[in-house]
């Protein structure tokens, strides 16, 4: 990770600190005076006026009810309320993306910066779950599908993995963490928000939480965290493979043409060349132009698909 982000999980100073501390020369990272854009690796010794860094042994991870009005930052000049104030301090305690401060519902906090990576990158796509009130009510299903289908936004296409509606509003599942998407995203298709409360992030819930309330995760949960990604159905469909046997046959089967092409050896008979061999010897050049219309409309290759709605389900 950056070494402004290392400093301020091993809870030495904000990101904006922790930067000037750099630019003053005041950090090293195996001896030896770092600069902006230092990345700090595994086995790295990263110091502070020659005193040792280190990252909290022990990680904790929090689930918190987050208030509407508090500021997802440990540091704003123009904050009221911070959601720090909430929960126990902890050396190098972090957010895990951000909810704006007029969201409310889940936010995750921990010691753990693998696990915020994880999370947070996108080829992961671990999905956030939402429920927005919106001003004029339930969201239609033609609103749902286009959320669906994507939405341009000012800094790109946005698109809802679900869109369900629900009373007032609407029930949505994202993958992105863009800032106030949701919110732009319900206003491009006509609902803009009143309410919006994040109720789920990949397998933890909100629960029974209150507002303003937390509770650490166990274990088993954090396991589960680290194994969420995307949803199944919305991966990459795979490629359609034909069995081993299948595929190693043909690759047999088509190496004898390749041979009788550059050897004169005769080819080793089987019941079916050896009916192919006799039939050319013995029909006349109309018997095998008429055998060959009637293969031609009888038998089909083995390798062509019909073009059928299984067909084209199988190629896809």
């Amino acid at each position: 990770m950056r070494l402004q982000q290392f400093l301020a999980r091993a809870g030495i100073a904000s990101r904006r600190k922790a930067e000037d501390l750099i630019r003053a020369g005041r950090v090293t990272i195996n001896q030896q005076v770092a600069t902006i854009g230092a990345v700090v690796q595994p086995g790295d010794i990263v110091r502070l006026d020659g005193e040792r860094v280190r990252m909290p042994q022990k990680s904790v991870v929090i689930a918190l009810h987050k208030p509407k009005g508090y500021t997802t930052t440990h540091e704003d000049e123009h904050a009221e309320k911070l959601v720090y104030e909430l929960v126990p301090k902890h050396p190098g305690l972090h957010a895990v993306g951000r909810l704006d401060k007029d969201t409310e519902g889940l936010l995750l906090l921990t010691t753990d910066g693998h696990l915020t990576q994880h999370l947070t990158h996108p080829r992961n796509q671990v999905s956030k779950l939402y429920r927005a009130r919106c001003k004029n009510g339930r969201v239609s299903k033609e609103a749902c599908q286009q959320l669906v289908q994507g939405v341009m936004l000012g800094d790109g296409l946005a698109r809802a993995l679900e869109a369900r509606p629900v009373k007032d509003g609407v029930k949505l599942v994202l993958s992105e963490g863009r800032k106030r998407e949701v919110r732009r995203m319900l206003g491009k298709v006509g609902y803009p928000v009143l309410r919006l409360v994040r109720l789920a992030v990949g397998p933890i819930e909100l629960g029974d939480l209150e507002v303003g309330e937390w509770r650490y995760l166990t274990p088993e949960e954090i396991k589960l965290l680290y194994a969420s990604t995307a949803l199944p159905r919305l991966r990459k469909p795979p490629q359609v493979q034909r069995p081993k046997a299948v595929v190693a046959k043909t690759a047999s089967a088509g190496k004898p043409k390749a041979a009788s092409s550059q050897s004169p050896r005769p080819r080793a008979k089987t019941p079916e060349t050896d009916v192919r061999v006799s039939k050319s010897t013995v029909e006349s050049s109309s018997e095998r132009l008429s055998s060959r219309k009637r293969q031609s409309t009888d038998q089909r290759s083995p390798n062509r698909r019909p073009h059928t709605r299984a067909g084209r389900a199988d190629k896809t």
